[in-house]
Protein backbone atom coordinates (compact mmCIF):
# COMPACT_ATOMS: atom_id res chain seq x y z
CA UNK A 1 0.00 0.00 0.00
CA UNK A 2 1.08 3.55 -0.51
CA UNK A 3 2.05 5.14 2.78
CA UNK A 4 2.10 8.86 3.58
CA UNK A 5 5.89 9.16 3.65
CA UNK A 6 6.03 12.37 1.62
CA UNK A 7 3.02 14.58 2.42
CA UNK A 8 3.89 17.25 -0.15
CA UNK A 9 1.26 19.69 -1.31
CA UNK A 10 0.94 17.77 -4.59
CA UNK A 11 0.42 14.45 -2.79
CA UNK A 12 -2.14 16.01 -0.47
CA UNK A 13 -3.97 17.51 -3.45
CA UNK A 14 -3.96 14.15 -5.26
CA UNK A 15 -5.36 12.34 -2.23
CA UNK A 16 -7.87 15.07 -1.41
CA UNK A 17 -9.11 15.44 -4.97
CA UNK A 18 -9.35 11.71 -5.43
CA UNK A 19 -11.10 11.36 -2.09
CA UNK A 20 -13.75 13.85 -3.19
CA UNK A 21 -14.31 11.91 -6.43
CA UNK A 22 -14.51 8.61 -4.54
CA UNK A 23 -16.91 9.93 -1.90
CA UNK A 24 -19.23 11.33 -4.56
CA UNK A 25 -19.10 8.04 -6.47
CA UNK A 26 -19.91 6.13 -3.28
CA UNK A 27 -22.86 8.40 -2.58
CA UNK A 28 -24.14 7.97 -6.14
CA UNK A 29 -23.63 4.24 -6.52
CA UNK A 30 -24.76 3.42 -2.98
CA UNK A 31 -27.84 5.62 -3.30
CA UNK A 32 -28.79 4.20 -6.68
CA UNK A 33 -28.56 0.62 -5.47
CA UNK A 34 -30.23 1.42 -2.16
CA UNK A 35 -33.34 2.61 -4.02
CA UNK A 36 -33.61 -0.78 -5.72
CA UNK A 37 -32.84 -2.86 -2.62
CA UNK A 38 -35.12 -1.26 -0.03
CA UNK A 39 -37.62 -4.11 -0.30
CA UNK A 40 -35.03 -6.69 0.77
CA UNK A 41 -33.70 -4.75 3.77
CA UNK A 42 -30.17 -5.78 2.77
CA UNK A 43 -27.47 -3.08 2.48
CA UNK A 44 -26.83 -3.87 -1.19
CA UNK A 45 -25.34 -0.43 -1.92
CA UNK A 46 -22.59 -0.82 0.67
CA UNK A 47 -21.88 -4.39 -0.42
CA UNK A 48 -21.61 -3.37 -4.08
CA UNK A 49 -19.33 -0.43 -3.28
CA UNK A 50 -17.06 -2.56 -1.08
CA UNK A 51 -16.78 -5.34 -3.65
CA UNK A 52 -16.26 -2.94 -6.56
CA UNK A 53 -13.56 -1.14 -4.56
CA UNK A 54 -11.78 -4.43 -3.91
CA UNK A 55 -11.84 -5.34 -7.60
CA UNK A 56 -10.61 -1.90 -8.63
CA UNK A 57 -7.74 -1.77 -6.11
CA UNK A 58 -6.68 -5.22 -7.32
CA UNK A 59 -6.65 -3.95 -10.92
CA UNK A 60 -4.64 -0.83 -10.05
CA UNK A 61 -2.18 -2.77 -7.86
CA UNK A 62 -1.77 -5.47 -10.50
CA UNK A 63 -1.12 -2.93 -13.26
CA UNK A 64 1.34 -1.08 -11.03
CA UNK A 65 3.21 -4.20 -9.95
CA UNK A 66 3.17 -6.45 -13.00
CA UNK A 67 3.08 -3.94 -15.83
CA UNK A 68 4.61 -0.81 -14.24
CA UNK A 69 2.05 1.28 -16.16
CA UNK A 70 0.66 3.22 -13.19
CA UNK A 71 2.91 6.11 -12.16
CA UNK A 72 3.29 6.84 -8.44
CA UNK A 73 1.09 9.95 -8.59
CA UNK A 74 -1.68 8.13 -10.45
CA UNK A 75 -1.50 5.24 -7.99
CA UNK A 76 -1.71 7.68 -5.06
CA UNK A 77 -4.69 9.47 -6.64
CA UNK A 78 -6.51 6.23 -7.48
CA UNK A 79 -5.80 3.98 -4.47
CA UNK A 80 -5.54 6.34 -1.52
CA UNK A 81 -7.70 9.11 -2.98
CA UNK A 82 -10.50 7.75 -5.17
CA UNK A 83 -10.76 4.26 -3.68
CA UNK A 84 -10.09 5.55 -0.16
CA UNK A 85 -13.04 7.92 -0.56
CA UNK A 86 -15.10 5.22 -2.27
CA UNK A 87 -14.40 2.55 0.36
CA UNK A 88 -11.58 1.82 2.78
CA UNK A 89 -12.66 -1.80 2.60
CA UNK A 90 -10.59 -2.10 -0.57
CA UNK A 91 -7.43 -1.13 1.34
CA UNK A 92 -8.29 -3.69 4.01
CA UNK A 93 -8.73 -6.36 1.34
CA UNK A 94 -5.51 -5.42 -0.46
CA UNK A 95 -3.40 -5.34 2.69
CA UNK A 96 -4.80 -8.69 3.82
CA UNK A 97 -4.05 -10.13 0.37
CA UNK A 98 -0.44 -8.89 0.63
CA UNK A 99 -0.08 -10.71 3.94
CA UNK A 100 -1.52 -13.89 2.40
CA UNK A 101 0.85 -13.61 -0.60
CA UNK A 102 3.73 -13.38 1.89
CA UNK A 103 2.43 -16.59 3.54
CA UNK A 104 1.89 -14.59 6.72
CA UNK A 105 -1.36 -16.34 7.54
CA UNK A 106 -1.34 -15.42 11.21
CA UNK A 107 -1.16 -11.68 10.52
CA UNK A 108 -3.68 -11.98 7.68
CA UNK A 109 -6.14 -13.74 9.98
CA UNK A 110 -5.51 -11.24 12.77
CA UNK A 111 -5.97 -8.34 10.38
CA UNK A 112 -9.27 -9.72 9.10
CA UNK A 113 -10.56 -10.74 12.52
CA UNK A 114 -9.59 -7.59 14.38
CA UNK A 115 -10.91 -5.28 11.66
CA UNK A 116 -14.27 -7.03 11.48
CA UNK A 117 -14.93 -7.93 15.10
CA UNK A 118 -13.28 -4.95 16.82
CA UNK A 119 -14.85 -2.65 14.23
CA UNK A 120 -18.33 -3.99 14.96
CA UNK A 121 -17.71 -3.83 18.70
CA UNK A 122 -16.53 -0.21 18.51
CA UNK A 123 -19.54 0.82 16.40
CA UNK A 124 -21.77 -0.72 19.06
CA UNK A 125 -19.85 1.02 21.87
CA UNK A 126 -19.94 4.39 20.08
CA UNK A 127 -23.66 4.02 19.46
CA UNK A 128 -24.31 2.95 23.05
CA UNK A 129 -22.31 5.89 24.42
CA UNK A 130 -24.32 8.40 22.44
CA UNK A 131 -27.81 6.99 22.90
CA UNK A 132 -27.93 6.69 26.68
Amino acid sequence: MITPTNPTLLNLALVGGGGAVGAMARYGVGGLLHKHATATGFPLGTLAVNLAGCLLIGVVAGLAEARQVVPHEARLFLTVGVLGGFTTFSAFGYETMLLLRANDFLRAGLNAGVNVFAGLLLVWIGFALTTR
